[in-house]
């Protein structure tokens, strides 16, 4: 209990770390949201000055960081300035979309990575092992950038697929099974391409955890009475090299979530991504932050789970 507790307070140091970056980030940049609105001849001085003391604009950054923390405290956020709401509930809506699509491209693409790997580090040096190891190589030198617009110029050439957004116009008339399809459609694309983004480095990692626990003597020796080579490979030598490849999940995470925010930009899903970059354009402050900290917030979850596995996994780590 003792580790998790620790890996909990690195967590919330992190997200302090980042909150704290994320304010001086911002108050370094040049400009802000009002400073345009002072270029609008609609909009009178007054207006501006008394808009950037209702917001608080011109007071310290101490002060602000200081009253946005205890804010957050309560469940809140601060304002978006740009859409005159709170920002709360703004994040948390493009927040689950986000969601919806790292999870789908974190489980297809360790589903997939776990077979590929193992069948490759069992036969290594083989033709198998050299295909895999090819096609790794070539996603690996792909940019998610161009994977993205690849997909998409896919999707406008053959109409398979949906060419943005989560649904369709007319969603709200579908049956139930009809929304869940229409929704799997518009995941495909942007799924697709993040899974093919990660998959090259979880494939490398998964056999080069394998490859390095085959050669045990206690693998031998389960070999050697007949244990069936599925078995040996996924009842015993997964296992073994679990470790390594339980803190590869949280990382994995992290590096999805990234990619994600580009993916959602490309292909018009209704996430953080497209969210964040409006926000930043418009030098909506409070919006830009709660986007960065809930970004922050699902690394540092998927790095908790992580520990979580890692702590039912190994009882080394359990002992006092």
């Amino acid at each position: 209990m003792r580790y998790l507790l620790k890996r909990l307070g690195h967590g919330l140091l992190l997200l302090f770390g980042v909150s704290i970056l994320s304010f001086l980030f911002t108050a370094l940049a040049p400009g802000n949201y009002f400073d345009e609105m002072k270029l609008n001849p609609q909009i009178s001085p007054d207006t501006v000055t008394a808009l950037r003391a209702r917001y608080d604009v011109d007071r310290p950054l101490v002060l602000r960081y200081g009253k946005w923390l205890d804010a957050v405290v309560h469940g809140d956020l601060g304002f978006s300035f740009a859409y005159d709401a709170p920002a709360a509930p703004l994040l948390w809506a493009r927040a689950v979309n986000t969601l919806i699509l790292t999870v789908a491209s974190t489980l297809l693409a360790w589903l997939i990575a776990l077979p590929l790997g193992i069948w490759s580090a069992e036969r290594r040096g083989g033709a198998p092992d050299i295909a895999i190891s090819s096609a790794t190589a070539i996603l690996l030198i792909i940019p998610d950038l161009l994977l993205a617009l690849g997909f998409l110029l896919l999707a406008v050439r053959t109409g398979w697929f949906p060419t943005g957004g989560m649904a369709s116009v007319g969603f709200a008339a579908l049956s139930w099974t009809g929304k869940v399809r229409d929704i799997a459609a518009h995941l495909a694309l942007p799924v697709t391409v993040l899974t093919l983004s990660t998959l090259p480095v979880l494939v490398r990692h998964v056999r080069a955890a394998i490859s390095s626990v085959l050669g045990a003597g206690y693998l031998r020796a389960a070999q050697a009475h007949g244990v069936p080579r599925r078995t040996l490979l996924y009842r015993y030598a997964l296992p073994a090299a679990a470790n390594p490849l339980i803190s590869l999940f949280g990382f994995s995470i992290g590096a999805l979530l990234s990619g994600s925010l580009m993916v959602e930009v490309v292909m018009s899903w209704p996430g953080l991504g497209p969210l964040l970059l409006e926000a930043i354009q418009a030098r909506d402050l409070y919006l830009v932050i709660g986007g960065v900290m809930l970004t922050a917030v699902f690394l540092a979850a998927g790095n908790f789970i992580a520990d979580l596995l890692l702590y039912w996994a190994d009882p080394r780590i359990r002992q006092p």
